[in-house]
């Protein structure tokens, strides 16, 4: 009778474990992948507690969270002969956990590689210009590029692809300075002639209204005069009034004049 009762007490407690080897807990991010005997089930487990039988199935669970990952700086040269280091970082997720588990063997791996690899035939085709200035176009290209090989096959989805930094050989940054630095020489002379151009333009149109009435040439030399007298440490140096040497000239000939 006893070892009835320990046989099956023993039992129960063989099946008390298997029970509990068979709950697996699936979190709400996560997907969990069947592999019964080595072939893999169709039925995908959903978040919560799930059932499975032990010695027999595998669980395997996979993360659906957009997983950010970074790119190491890649070397290549651009279509128009400029050496350059570009990093980068992807956005990712994962929207079919049976092909990311089956079809590939680290599909984070995998993805990097395919990333890198993509990096550097972007920065074969495109310009420097286009790499410096263009970065929106760039990006898209990328993600065009990664999700068109990891999405139908692998079941990764790419959201997001953003080139982070550039990086330029010396002699190309000191060649890049000189170019800027005569561009900016370039719009300043540019600024100063079309300065001296309506300077003299205005110049010209004051003559001719100075020339039509006298009196206005002689009030600008008061003001001139004026503006200059306020300079203590300046000694000025007033010209004879044209219109004084006329008075003293119709004034002798009329004296000549009378005299006759």
């Amino acid at each position: 009778m006893n070892v009835v009762v320990g046989l099956l007490i023993f039992l129960a407690v063989v099946f008390l474990i298997a029970v509990l080897m068979g709950l697996r807990i699936v979190q709400e991010y996560e997907r969990g992948i069947v592999f019964r005997l080595g072939r893999v089930r169709s039925e995908i487990k959903g978040p919560g507690l799930n059932v499975i039988v032990p010695f027999v199935d595998r669980l395997v669970k996979v993360n659906m969270q957009v997983v950010t990952m970074g790119v190491p700086a890649q070397e290549g040269i651009t279509r128009d002969n400029v050496t350059l280091r570009v990093d980068a970082v992807v956005y990712f997720r994962v929207i079919d956990p049976l092909k990311a588990i089956v079809n590939v063997q680290n599909y984070l791996f995998a993805t990097s590689q395919v990333a890198q690899t993509s990096l550097r035939s972007v920065i074969g085709q495109s310009d420097l210009d286009d790499v410096l200035s263009n970065r929106e176009a760039i990006n898209a290209q990328l993600k065009a590029i990664i999700d068109a090989l990891t999405e139908a096959p692998w079941g990764i989805k790419i959201d997001l692809v953003e080139v982070k930094d550039v990086q330029l050989p010396e002699t190309m940054k000191r060649s890049m300075s000189r170019q800027a630095e005569a561009e900016r020489e370039r719009r300043a002379r540019i600024i100063a002639a079309e300065g001296e151009l309506q300077a003299s333009q205005k110049l010209t149109e004051a003559a001719v209204a100075m020339s039509e009435n006298p009196g206005a040439l002689q009030l600008r030399l008061l003001q001139t005069v004026v503006e200059v007298a306020a300079e203590k440490n300046s000694t000025l140096v007033m010209p004879f009034p044209v219109e004084m040497l006329r008075f003293f000239e119709t004034a002798a000939q009329n004296a000549a004049a009378k005299i006759k």
